[in-house]
């Protein structure tokens, strides 16, 4: 194996690690909606956005789109796997509204991956042309994946509590989103992949930037109203 091949080979088992810490980082959100039996305010949306990026980088990893990309395949079929049992406790746990909204995104997401399939597999004919097809529908899935939890940023603002912007997800996004970035890099360009991992690392820090911002304000806010209890009394 080439120098080149053996860093790309290095940085994709680095990049599997932190995807499978991205896509176990919702444990301890499900370890308590598990103890609660409630999702509370927590979201389904970044666990179906998830779901639908796994399902199409899977097919973007497949030989017969995109050759010798096993360690794409490899951790996006764990990812789809988790993300199945996330949401099928969430199904049980939640409202029936968003047991709605859940059957209706992912009903709509298997029509549209069966689709996809189905077109690039009978209107393209070269890897290269199924690859830029699907890259660009993975580019999209993964931009909706790494911006899913900006979804929860205005009820921060809001409330000035990120307690539901679940602090491993975005810390485990945005280094996923950097170490993928430089493996399309390596030995031959990828623009998909550094096009979604790129953008997604970007929405990583702004997320983690807005976390810690509140968590800050809010330990502030804490230690003055328990000075002026203290002064009170």
């Amino acid at each position: 194996m080439h120098g080149q091949s053996l860093a790309r080979f290095i940085v994709g088992v680095v990049g599997n690690v932190i995807s499978l810490l991205l896509f176990l980082s919702p444990g301890p959100t499900f370890l308590r909606i598990w103890k609660n039996k409630s999702t509370e305010e927590f979201h389904p949306y970044p666990y179906l956005a998830s779901m639908m990026n796994c399902m199409f980088w899977v097919f973007y990893g497949l030989p017969v789109v995109h050759p010798d990309s096993i360690l794409v395949i490899s951790i996006n079929s764990t990812g789809l796997l988790l993300e199945s049992i996330y949401l099928t406790l969430f199904l049980c746990f939640t409202t029936k509204k968003n047991r709605m909204i859940i059957a209706f995104f992912l009903l709509g997401e298997i029509a549209l991956f069966a689709v996809v399939a189905v077109f690039t597999l009978f209107c393209f004919h070269s890897h290269a042309s199924r690859s830029m097809f699907v890259g660009i529908i993975c580019v999209v899935c993964g931009i909706i994946m790494y911006g899913s939890p900006l979804s929860v940023i205005g009820q921060v603002i809001r409330s000035k509590n990120p307690e539901f912007m679940p602090f491993w997800v975005c810390l485990a996004g945005f280094l996923n989103g950097i170490v993928w970035f430089i493996y399309a890099f390596l030995k031959s360009v990828d623009p998909y992949i550094a096009t979604g991992n790129g953008i997604g690392a970007a929405f990583g820090l702004f997320q983690l930037s807005v976390y810690v911002y509140y968590s800050v304000k809010a330990k502030r806010s804490d230690s003055v109203q328990v000075k002026e209890g203290e002064i009170l009394t």
